[in-house]
């Protein structure tokens, strides 16, 4: 069983635009896919989980999330950096479902289909819904302060009584104190 880096996708590999609702308004975050390099070398397995509601609240079809993954996978392999997996949950959230952060299914799916060890694991993302998942399942969490989480460490975490593991400027910074971190999961 490998270890496990957990990844949200906007605000955290990518720019977070609110509803990504055209495939022009992907960019991806500067050292993003140099973070994913540096886990990938030191024998992470890296694996996208991410809510999108756009389609259920029909803001575009769900056929654009999946052109968005396609597509930040390509760029993202193109600067070397290659992902496990990707799993969405497209639900709204008061659909029920078992998979919409801060649930645990898509981990829980992603861990048995990719022979994870959620011993060794970290979910890294820009708000509470990642820190929280990262309690559920036994994994760190770690916060990063693009896209929502400056403003969510300051006023969000507090109110909910949560605090990462990890607080990095980046998913590069992430990596990087990721792998100092390491020696203590052992």
């Amino acid at each position: 069983m490998r270890p496990v880096v957990f990844l949200d996708r906007d605000g955290t590999v990518n720019e977070e635009v609110g509803y990504l609702n055209h495939i022009s308004r992907l960019k991806i975050i500067p050292g993003a896919a140099e973070g994913i390099k540096r886990l990938k070398a030191a024998g992470f397995a890296v694996v996208i989980v991410t809510n999108q509601t756009g389609p259920a609240r029909g803001y575009f079809p769900e056929s654009l999330v999946h052109e968005v993954n396609r597509e930040l996978l390509k760029r993202l392999s193109v600067e070397g950096a290659e992902v496990d997996g990707v799993y969405v949950c497209l639900h709204l959230p008061d659909a029920g479902c078992d998979c919409r952060k801060p649930k645990p299914g898509m981990v829980l799916r992603a861990a048995e289909e990719l022979d994870l060890d959620l011993s060794r694991s970290y979910v890294v993302g820009d708000r509470w819904v990642d820190i929280e998942l990262a309690q559920r399942v036994g994994a760190r969490g770690v916060l990063v302060l693009t896209g929502y989480g400056r403003g969510e460490l300051e006023y969000v975490l507090p109110q909910k009584g949560l605090k990462p593991h990890i607080v990095a400027q980046d998913l590069r910074e992430a990596a990087d104190l990721i792998l100092e971190d390491l020696g203590s999961l052992r």
